[in-house]
This record gives C-alpha cells, sequence and structure tokens, in this order.
C-alpha cells in the first residue's frame, strides 16, 4: 500500500478531529440587560449592513459530489503522451509543494485537480511551445481508495477499500470490536473539503438482524470511530482542523 505524504497529513488531522468531536468549545454567556418596553424597543429592527455581510459569511457545509472524480494527490505519478510531438513524452511526479516539472515548459501547480483539469492545465503550459497541443495523460501511480478506522478495534489503521464493502465488514476487516467497545460507532463522511458528516450507528442491531438494510457502505476515505462504553456525545458536522468555535454536541 503506498503511503503518501497527503494521506500521512490526513491520518493526523482524523486524529485531531476525534478530539475535536467530543470535547466541545466553549462557549461564551452574554448577560441580558432588561430594556423598558418603549415605542422605539418595539419596532423591528432594519438589517444593517453589517449584519447582512454576517449572515452571508456563515459557511454551511456541503454535499459533495455522487460520483466525484479521482483528485491528483502529491507523489502521484503521471505518464504525458504528445501524439503528434512525441519527443515532448514524459514520465513527470507530483512534488510535495503540488507542482510538477515539464520538459520545456516549466512548472505547474496540479495538485488537488482531476486528470481533465491536469489536462487542460498542461495544454496551457505547453501553449507558448506547441500550436494546439494534443496531450494525453494517464495516472500510472496514485493514493488508492481507503478507509480508517480507529478506537477500540482490534487492529486500528488505515485500511484498502479494494470492493463494495459495508461499516460492519470494515470493523472485523480491523480485527473486530474490544471488549471496552461500545457497539453505537461513529462514521465519519467527507461532504466538502473542509468538512465531514458525522453519524452514529448501531452495529449491535445489525449483527441482531435488525435494519440490515440500512448498512452502510463505505466510500473511499471514510473514517470510523469505535468509541469506549463511557463516551456519550458527539457532534453533527466537525471540520477537518481544530477550530476555536462552539460546536454543540449531540447526546449520544
Amino acid at each position: 500500500m503506498k503511503t503518501t505524504a497527503c494521506v500521512k497529513a490526513f491520518f493526523t488531522t482524523f486524529s485531531l478531529v476525534i478530539f475535536a468531536g467530543w470535547c466541545g468549545g466553549v462557549a461564551t454567556l452574554a448577560a441580558n440587560t432588561p430594556k423598558t418596553n418603549t415605542p422605539a424597543a418595539n419596532t423591528p429592527a432594519a438589517n444593517t449592513p453589517a449584519q447582512s455581510n454576517a449572515s452571508q459569511d456563515v459557511q454551511h457545509p456541503v454535499p459533495g459530489q455522487r460520483n466525484p472524480r479521482y483528485k491528483i494527490c502529491r507523489d502521484d505519478a503521471l505518464t504525458l503522451t504528445f501524439p503528434i510531438a512525441p519527443e515532448f513524452n514524459q514520465k513527470i511526479m507530483v512534488m510535495p509543494d503540488g507542482y510538477v516539472n515539464l520538459q520545456g515548459a516549466g512548472s505547474v501547480y496540479i495538485l488537488g485537480l482531476t486528470v481533465p483539469e491536469a489536462v487542460e492545465a498542461i495544454k496551457k503550459a505547453y501553449a507558448g511551445v506547441l500550436h494546439d497541443p494534443i496531450i494525453d495523460v494517464d495516472l500510472t501511480d496514485f493514493q488508492k481508495p481507503y478507509f480508517v478506522v480507529l478506537g477500540q478495534v482490534g487492529k486500528p489503521g488505515q485500511y484498502d477499500l479494494r470492493y463494495d464493502m459495508t461499516v460492519t465488514q470494515a470493523v472485523a476487516v480491523a480485527g473486530g470490536f474490544s471488549p471496552t467497545a461500545k457497539t453505537q460507532l461513529l462514521y465519519y463522511h467527507p461532504i466538502s473539503p473542509t468538512t465531514m458528516e458525522v453519524k452514529r450507528l448501531n452495529i449491535k442491531d445489525v449483527l441482531n438482524g435488525k435494519n440490515v438494510n440500512e448498512e452502510v457502505h463505505l466510500s473511499p476515505g471514510d473514517m470510523i470511530f469505535v468509541p469506549e462504553k463511557a463516551i456519550t456525545k458527539f457532534r453533527k458536522y466537525v471540520p477537518y482542523s481544530l477550530g476555536t468555535g462552539y460546536y454543540p454536541a449531540t447526546n449520544f
């Protein structure tokens, strides 16, 4: 299994996400000052520009694409083929800073792009060298689909997602529940580049033959956290990185 720098950072950040999900933020309580019930107080206040801007700045989770394309990561290897100008055929690798060095065209940033987007970026780089270049781009080595299981399981860690797999099967692959595990686990699913959706899943019901048809199937990048029996709260949405905001917890 290929380990890339982006996966290492992703795995480390997931550990921080768990810490953020259980600890929560500190809410600041503002004192309510009693006001005299005057006509001016009963008049609805007009929205000020500052209030309008504040409402626009609120960020809401955006659902992810149904069938997202693979996005290029660090250390991915690509083969460039120029059917009309084969002297420019080359093999390139994405450097840690996200750039690739192109023969005769300098460097171009392709980290986080899909393959079709990378083709357009490379064509643009060669526009000053070749007239209307035709370029084929193939991924020859890339980050394989994976999932992560953490917490109270026999073998926590990262595993390849080689076939369609349910959450229950993923727990089994990770060594099953430990004696201190709670069978109501947390399922983290990325829905945007900065946010993950968190679901509570009762695996005990599935193991007892209940709600079997509602089993969740894993997607690449999903994470499963099996808590100890003492943990009782989680948050519906959490950021990839720790923040200073307050995120209300939900009873577990």
